[in-house]
């Protein structure tokens, strides 16, 4: 197991936590770890309803045991209770699938996949430090399928170094003949800290422009949308109904709560984040203690700050109304430039156009200013 060279989530490989036991022995420890905090979430969040989305993500969920998952799931259910429609999403690396462990997983209840594809050119994952085969996504779709998972998506990153604009259209193009309904297409950031940043720093590979950047992500929107996938979130697509509800119940700022070490939760405008190291985790919850490392109550401004970058980012748009006189007369400029829908705009909405969602954050300023 190893990590990519562009992650910088809170991820971490069996030998940096020294750890030799079996994969079956980690996930099972692991999931009784997250059974203890969700019946702390229980006690802490008494008038919770049931739950209408769950996400398996970070790192590779997929190599845990099927049947520690529905132990996990099988915990929340009896706790909170799942809304009868309930998305529960799992994140996959295709090289740790087959029909059988697809078939297992979708068992549990799960009924969401997203298939980590990135890239269908060799040479672009190895810069990115992804070890799959190419050619394992279309299997993992099929199986997915097969198994009856309702909603399969494939996650695409653009912007690696040494990435053409050639070898991005063969992945987009790639990527639509799959049997999926939606796709995430996200820029690659060198994030502090990452192997990537150190090689960046030290002039081994170089970052593409913001000019090839945009035509890459103009070029996505183009085939995505030729071929059914409608955007509906500044780096995602979905055919109808296929929109990932999870993700949007984070963009329009509702209440979550994350398990696990690292995880961030948010109820009612109060935010915490666990300590992040597993052995840290571990220990608080073996001692019966809340996992959290620490906590924000959000003032006014904050809320309202990330209300307008996240809302932004939706086709939904943001409604006028909930802006001030001067943020709106500032974003004039942007509708008579054909950044923002003017129809949306006379219908009281403000909505990203295509070439508006090139330049989101520099609208986000205008409203906060």
């Amino acid at each position: 197991m190893k990590r990519c060279g562009y992650c910088d989530f809170n991820t971490y490989t069996p030998a940096e936590l020294q750890i030799t036991s079996e994969l079956s022995e980690i996930s099972r420890s692991y999931i009784d770890l997250l059974i203890d905090e969700a019946k702390l979430a229980r006690n802490q969040a008494p008038q919770a309803g049931a739950i209408p989305t769950i996400f398996f993500g970070g790192g590779t969920p997929t190599l845990m045991e099927p049947s520690d998952l529905a132990r996990i799931l099988q915990e929340l259910k009896a706790s909170f209770g799942f809304a009868p429609d309930i998305e529960i999403t799992i994140e996959a690396n295709p090289d740790t699938l087959s029909l059988e462990k697809l078939s297992q997983l979708r068992a549990t209840g799960i009924n969401r996949i997203s298939v980590g594809m990135q890239s269908t050119s060799p040479h672009v994952l190895k810069v990115l430090d992804r070890t799959h085969n190419p050619a394992n996504v279309g299997s993992a779709v099929k199986w997915a399928r097969e198994a009856g998972f309702e909603h399969v998506s494939v996650d695409l990153i653009y912007g690696t170094p040494g990435e053409s604009l050639a070898d991005w259209e063969n992945t987009l193009r790639e990527a639509i003949a799959l049997d999926i309904d939606h796709i995430s297409a996200y820029a690659l950031i060198v994030e502090a800290g990452t192997k990537l940043a150190a090689q960046v720093k030290r002039g081994e590979v170089e970052v593409p422009d913001d000019d090839l950047m945009a035509d890459k992500y103009l070029l996505a929107d183009q085939l995505f949308s030729a071929a059914g996938f409608e955007w509906y979130e500044l780096s995602n697509w979905a055919k109808p109904e296929g929109e990932c509800r999870h993700n949007i119940a984070y963009w329009q700022g509702r209440n979550w709560w994350g398990l696990g070490p690292g995880a961030h939760s948010h109820i009612d405008g109060k935010r915490w984040w666990n300590v992040k190291h597993p052995a840290t985790y571990r220990d608080r919850l073996l001692a019966g203690e809340f996992p959290a490392a620490d906590s924000e109550i959000l003032t006014a401004t904050q809320i309202e700050s990330e209300r307008v970058m996240l809302e932004i980012r939706l086709r939904s748009g943001i409604a006028r109304s909930s802006l001030d006189a001067a943020a709106i007369d500032r974003l004039q400029s942007y509708v008579a430039g054909a950044q923002l829908d003017a129809q949306s705009w006379a219908d009281g909405l403000v909505v990203l156009t295509q070439t508006g969602r090139l330049i989101a954050d520099r609208i986000v300023r205008e409203i906060l200013l």
